[in-house]
């Protein structure tokens, strides 16, 4: 198949650049990237650190105030992350919606785009999409809430043994690395589909089960494209996303290895390190919302792309497709004579 992609990828940033209104919808959507489970290593990180008699008095009880309470923070924590979830999933779902419509509509000729109209145009899909998006995270969730299930269990089951409890995340570290291995394929092909499926909810008015349906369609048909068009955009994202990060490595490194020649005596650098990010942080949010719109964008007319083809109906034609027969353009010319 002859597929176009530097058509696509030119007329993405085209649409993007120009219709800068995208850049909300591009920052509502990024709202649902990034993963809440890094939270989950992060804590049981400093769990396993708790057997280091070194520490001081009020680090030790606080661990000991965490295992008194473990069930009820374990509940909060459960809550939180649900909560978190929603939230940015429905901004995710607005913005993803507002991109799809925007994108398609530029490309079909429309010269302004309307906020408002985008936006409301989001809870009319809204349910769809959260449905779509409620099945593909499903794995990550099960997985996250296993996770902090497997380890809640046995850092109750260690009690006050920190031993114990150290040799119970150790033991459960490689199954969370084969989980994550084993996961991140899967992740990768569904959602190569459901990006299809969203575009097939957005613009061909289905429901969620034709949608997947017809994802999986567009996928298994168009492999090739599908495959290396999403290759291509997510190594846009990591170099992108590389770029951005490199001024938040400027500041924090420097800021952590003054503050920690220092001894931590002096927090100055901390609090350089803070004000710097406070003015940072927004500026790269519109350089994040401006890679998912485009990204986006590269989605919705790879997904027309693929499944509007050419309809030969609409060429033109010639009266007839029979040439003329000799006697035919003699009378044609007689014709002429007469009524000249």
């Amino acid at each position: 198949m002859n597929f176009n992609f530097g058509e696509i990828l030119t007329r993405a940033w085209q649409i993007v650049w120009k219709h800068k209104i995208l850049w909300v919808f591009g920052i509502l959507a990024s709202c649902g990237r990034g993963g809440s489970g890094g939270s989950s290593g992060g804590n049981s990180n400093f769990q396993s650190q708790g057997s280091d008699g070194n520490l001081p008095p009020q680090v030790l009880r606080w661990f000991q105030t965490i295992q008194d309470n473990l069930t009820t923070i374990f509940i909060a924590v459960i809550a939180l992350i649900c909560i978190i979830w929603i939230i940015t999933l429905f901004l995710s779902v607005i913005g993803k919606v507002g991109l799809i419509r925007g994108s398609s509509q530029v490309d079909e000729g429309a010269e302004r785009l309307v906020f408002g109209q985008l936006f409301s145009e989001g809870f009319r899909y809204f349910w769809k999409m959260f449905a779509l998006s409620l099945i593909l995270g499903l794995p990550i969730l099960i997985l996250i809430f296993g996770i902090l299930g497997v380890f809640g269990f046995g850092m109750f089951a260690a009690g006050n043994d920190s031993e114990a409890a150290a040799l119970s995340f150790l033991g459960m570290l490689p199954v969370m690395i084969g989980c994550f291995c084993l996961l991140v394929p899967v992740m990768f092909v569904l959602g190569m589909i459901f990006r299809q499926a969203e575009n097939a909810i957005v613009l061909e008015e289905l429901d969620v089960l034709p949608s997947i349906s017809r994802g999986w369609e567009v996928f298994k048909t168009n492999l090739g494209p599908v495959i290396l068009m999403a290759i291509i955009l997510a190594v846009i994202g990591l170099v992108a996303n590389f770029v951005i990060a490199i001024p938040i490595l400027v500041v924090v490194f420097p800021a952590a290895f003054a503050f920690a020649i220092g001894e931590g005596q002096n927090p100055t650098p901390l609090y350089l390190m803070g004000v710097c990010l406070c003015f940072y942080i927004p500026v790269a949010l519109v350089v994040q919302g401006i890679i998912t719109a485009y990204t986006e964008s590269a989605w919705t007319l790879t997904y027309k792309r693929l499944t509007q083809k050419p309809n030969p109906d609409n060429q033109p034609k010639l009266p007839d497709d029979k040439p003329l027969e000799p006697e035919d353009i003699n009378k044609t010319v007689i014709s002429s004579r007469s009524n000249a």
